[in-house]
């Protein structure tokens, strides 16, 4: 099958280091398990064929849900074409406060609610997903005259993996959704970063802060236990140190794409950390 890209521009997405991650993936393996999936760059390029992908964010998961189902797909990539075709600088926040009122939004067809949301990412100012403590999608407009919403055909391949392959979508937290993970299993978890300075977490309207990253440690210390292979990105700070000492870490190189400015959108050094040693080995 051929490979698919992100369909959305997401902090921390991995397509410039994915080749890295394969390399350092387990060589065989059960189910796959992506408890904070984002834009899918490994996933796309695994092609696993039993997989358990989740994310908090449920609007995100719900653009995964209408491209598995064909007639939500069909009617999101309709909704995509309106957008396309009516963005402005009005109408761009016209569609960002559809979520301020909460009962008319609720009731919102998923199909749209799919589009708005990607639309909104590639609209927005730097592809930048951000909401606020009421759950409100809070990003001002990048200011372009045109956008482009979505690439039919890799749309279409997204499509087909979902439906041709056992992929479950999950939407709650990430350490129910590895509850069942077995012996064997492969397990990676790319959160939401730690910093030793500032993070950006607001992907959700709870966040992830560094009470999150030791519960998070915890659960990949469990499925250390189980006999499970685990592999986790994150930057390479003292917390991080900390919390996963005694286990392999591969350092990398990473294009950071999502900043305020773009002296914030330089390279990044961030760490792969696993529990297995990769028979090929790694190297930067």
């Amino acid at each position: 099958m051929l490979k698919a890209k992100p369909f959305v521009k997401w902090a921390g997405g991995k397509r410039s280091i994915v080749d890295k991650l394969v390399k350092l993936a387990p060589d065989e393996y059960k189910t796959y398990y992506e408890p904070f999936v984002g834009g899918g760059a490994l996933l796309y390029e695994l092609q696993p064929k039993k997989a358990v992908i989740n994310d908090y964010n449920a609007e995100l998961m719900n653009v995964y849900e209408c491209i598995k189902d064909e007639n939500k797909f069909a009617n999101m990539c309709a909704e995509l074409n309106k957008h396309e075709a009516n963005h402005s600088e009005e109408y761009y926040y016209k569609i960002r406060d559809l979520d301020r009122n909460k009962k008319n939004f609720n009731k919102l067809a998923d199909y749209k609610r799919a589009a708005r949301t990607i639309y909104l990412n590639k609209a927005c100012f730097n592809g930048l997903y951000r909401v606020n403590s009421k759950n409100e999608f809070n990003v001002p407009s990048g200011k372009k005259v045109k956008v482009n919403t979505y690439d039919g055909p890799n749309l279409g391949i997204i499509h087909c993996l979902l439906n041709f392959y056992d992929i479950k979508l999950l939407s709650i937290d990430f350490e129910k959704s590895v509850k069942n993970a077995k012996k064997g299993d492969f397990i990676y978890f790319d959160p939401p970063y730690d910093s030793d300075t500032s993070t950006f977490n607001s992907y959700t309207e709870n966040g992830f802060g560094k009470e999150e990253q030791k519960r998070l440690s915890d659960v990949f210390k469990e499925l250390d236990k189980r006999g499970c292979y685990v592999m986790l990105s994150n930057y390479n700070t003292k917390l991080v140190k900390e919390l996963y000492k005694g286990y392999n870490f591969n350092y990398v190189t990473a294009q950071r794409n999502i900043g305020a400015s773009a002296k914030n959108r330089g390279t990044v050094e961030e760490v792969i950390i696993t529990n297995y040693k990769n028979k090929e080995g790694f190297e930067e």
